[in-house]
């Protein structure tokens, strides 16, 4: 059954971009690559989930700006960047880690989301962004003003392989004896982090970080760690938008290596669908109602765009 809040969540998106057929409505212009990951020797002890155990699997990574308009240009500089992963388990089974450039997100629950949404609605007389409205809504949601500072002073990247990717929510790693721990995912790119002026980005064009991607991919493999920060009973487990102290330890679970660009999904009808709240024994979700709701929202989005349920992708 359709769930209302996400019909109206995804009307809303669609209503700041606009409706494109065939597209996500959230980060729709992206990038498909054929990933391995290989999990690191601290893995295992803590989380029994198949991935972190044993050798190399197989993994697709997508790439994507955040806007649901496939024709908004790569040098838009307020734009968070996604990397979203789909790792291929024994058995046919996925789990999926999905993750942005932000450090947080904007909202704690699905109906401030749907706010939000609507407070960045374009003025329909100038087609521009209705910052009275934008500004309401986070004079009483202060807990957006992390996100919201970092869109705000986002720079171009100088390529997707040189961002950070942060997954804003919090996961329970359960080990093989049955003890656990919150965790939050985090991709670093091995090359470093790098950004862009707005001229610069704008004098590479509109498309250059698809441009980027297939040109470094085609001369060598780019790597990104994957590191889980490990939240300790002050941090919240529950709140997006709440960034964990800097000082909570850090285990790296593994390496991603990108190989190059993936062409054996998205063809022939075939429909990809990246979902964090798509886990494996090991990995529990939190009570983020934020979470939980994505999977609503994405299945409204899946629907429209290709009219197949998305648990079957």
């Amino acid at each position: 059954m359709v769930d209302p809040l996400a019909e109206q969540a995804v009307d809303a998106l669609q209503a700041v971009t606009g409706a494109h057929p065939g597209m996500r409505a959230a980060h729709a212009k992206g990038t498909l690559c054929a990933a391995t990951f290989t999990p690191s020797p601290e893995a295992s002890s803590l989380s029994r989930a198949a991935h972190f155990a044993g050798g190399p699997v197989r993994a697709h990574v997508r790439f994507s700006n955040g806007s649901g308009d496939p024709t908004a240009p790569d040098y838009a500089a307020r734009d968070g960047r996604g990397l979203a992963a789909k790792f291929y388990l024994d058995g046919g089974a996925t789990t999926d880690i999905v993750a942005v450039t932000l450090p947080a997100f904007f909202v704690r629950t699905p109906e401030d989301f749907l706010a939000f949404a609507r407070a960045r609605r374009p003025d329909p007389t100038t087609g521009e962004p209705d910052m009275d409205a934008i500004g309401a809504f986070l004079a009483d949601h202060p807990e957006a003003m992390t996100a919201a500072m970092a869109v705000v002073s986002a720079l171009p990247p100088e390529s997707y392989l040189r961002c950070a990717y942060n997954a804003l929510h919090a996961f329970r790693f359960v080990d093989a004896g049955g003890g656990s721990r919150f965790i939050r995912y985090r991709f670093e790119p091995d090359a470093g982090e790098a950004t862009l002026t707005a001229d610069d980005a704008e004098t590479r064009g509109a498309d250059y970080l698809q441009h980027d991607l297939a040109a470094r991919l085609a001369d060598r493999p780019a790597t990104f760690t994957l590191t889980a920060q490990i939240g300790t009973d002050e941090d919240p487990h529950d709140d997006p938008t709440a960034v964990w102290p800097d000082d909570r330890t850090r285990v790296t679970l593994g390496r991603l290596d990108v190989g190059g660009l993936a062409y054996d999904r998205e063809q022939a009808g075939d429909v990809l669908v990246f979902d964090p709240t798509r886990v494996t024994d090991g990995i529990e979700l939190s009570d983020d109602p934020i979470l939980a709701f994505r999977s609503k929202a994405y299945g409204v989005s899946v629907a429209r765009r290709t009219r197949i349920d998305h648990a079957e992708t």
